[in-house]
């Protein structure tokens, strides 16, 4: 479909779309609620999207459709230029101020960013069609939010379209719905299809820029794999690179050893309780065995729930908290230390200096001892939540030695791991084994002797 001709006003106009290739066709064809489309870099994702907007408001008349991106200038740049040249103005007109195409056919296409204070603007509108540029770049709450506009009194079929690359705050989550397919209660796979493209199916780059791909090659090893290869387990999350299942990932433990030092660590709020069960063997390795994670819980509910958790018998040698624990509340006059103390859970101060804690954090996770040894903390395998945070955590933008606090809900766990890894902590004592006691030559009795009651002869030899 390079070129099709509209009529407008008994004239005819001619709409030069571009061409496309097998997989563009395949996004632009699919059914589902919601398509992604990429996985590398040079797949076509910006080239596709603008044909498909545009081809929907044509197809559907009156159709709304939003296209969106976390920053607007790159928007401007990368789709609403280009899409202005494609489309003559006979068949839309452009309205700089609003952002918005109008079409003939009454057709709209509402161009807009999302940054992290602007989920208000959002909630309410209506759209039968919602383009996601980057998506990678946004959280799942605000996948959500745009989701929920999905909605109208026509018939047009409502649609989300995503283009995407590995890495970004997003990653997880885009992973989880569309490569991974890991669908929690509430979730239909069939909503979801992913069409994965790297620049090997873009022939018109290739042709157009015959050294791209040698530009990729040239990268360091984990954006090689994820932006020439669209290896999403390359770039699960930019501050723990080092983080990776077959690295820290451990069989579930059938018990932890007694003698081993046992901890609790966590992070506190309404909004969430991160709470970490962290076990130190002889050599100063950590395990973190159990996780638990709730919203909604008061001071008194926390620490139950903490309780709870922890078997009889389980020894806790410290629970690590954050020190605005401390912080005497206006009302009571009481901190919530003294709080969760009155509770059954005694409280143990943490530093919240948040770099030396990333850092020492980072000196937990890498081999204890030498090169091959294995890393200084690893996780169980039913402690996913951690470790999926900690995959997907990014760099601040303020501070490329600090974590990101965006999205916030995956910041709980890791800081509760990083309240444990900078409080100096104790390995387990190995267990006294008694040393047999030296004998003295006196006290030594010959067997021979004592078993035959003398002196060895050869009658001994026919027992």
């Amino acid at each position: 479909m390079p070129v099709q001709n509209f009529q407008n006003g008994g004239a005819e106009i001619t709409l030069n779309l571009g061409d496309l290739n097998p997989k563009q066709k395949e996004f632009c064809q699919a059914r589902s609620r919601y398509i992604a489309y990429g996985g590398a870099r040079g797949g076509g994702k910006t080239h596709v999207l603008r044909l498909k907007a545009v081809m929907g408001a044509l197809a559907y008349p009156g159709i709304r459709i939003l296209v969106i991106r976390r920053e607007y200038p790159e928007l401007e740049q990368t789709v609403i230029i280009p899409m202005r040249r494609m489309v003559p103005a006979a068949l839309a007109v452009y309205n700089g101020t609003i952002h918005m195409f109008t079409f003939a056919n009454g057709s709209i296409v509402k161009f807009g960013h999302y940054g992290a204070n602007d989920d208000l603007e959002y909630q309410g509108q209506e759209y039968d069609w919602i383009f996601m540029d980057e998506a990678t770049q946004f959280t799942e709450y605000q996948f959500r939010v745009l989701g929920a506009c999905l909605r109208g009194a026509t018939k047009i079929p409502r649609r989300m379209y995503l283009t995407c690359n590995p890495g970004g705050v997003g990653h997880f989550w885009v992973k989880r719905l569309f490569v991974s397919r890991d669908y929690k209660d509430g979730e239909n796979p069939k909503d979801y299809t992913f069409i994965a493209a790297t620049v090997k199916d873009n022939p018109q780059l290739l042709e157009n820029s015959p050294d791209y791909i040698k530009q990729l090659e040239l990268l360091p090893e984990d954006k090689r794999a994820a932006w020439l290869n669209g290896d999403w387990d390359a770039m699960s999350g930019t501050f723990f690179p080092e983080v990776s299942r077959k690295t820290h990932i451990v069989s579930d433990f059938w018990r932890v050893p007694a003698e081993w030092r046992k901890y609790r660590a966590f992070d506190y709020g309404l909004d969430m309780l991160a709470c970490l069960w962290i076990a130190v063997d002889y050599d100063g390795r950590a395990y973190v065995y159990r996780e638990a994670h709730r919203s909604g819980l008061i001071v008194s509910q926390a620490a139950q729930l903490m309780l709870d958790l922890t078997p009889p018998g389980e020894l806790i040698s410290a629970t690590i908290a954050p020190p605005d624990m401390w912080n005497r509340q206006k009302d009571s006059g009481k901190s919530m230390a003294e709080l969760f103390a009155e509770n059954g859970v005694g409280l143990l101060k943490a530093s919240n200096n948040r770099v030396q804690g990333w850092m020492a954090l980072k000196e937990a996770l890498k081999p204890l001892k030498s090169p091959e040894d294995r890393p200084g903390l690893l996780f169980c395998e039913n402690c996913k939540v951690i470790f999926d945070n900690l995959q997907t955590i990014q760099h601040s933008e303020k501070d490329p030695n600090d974590c990101a606090t965006e999205p916030h809900d995956i910041t709980h766990a890791p800081d509760a791991l990083r309240y444990f890894a900078i409080t100096r902590l104790l390995a387990a004592d190995r267990p006294m084994v008694p040393e047999p006691p030296d004998l003295d030559e006196e006290w030594v009795t010959d067997y021979d002797e004592t078993m035959t009651g003398g002196e060895v002869d050869e009658g001994y030899l026919n027992y």
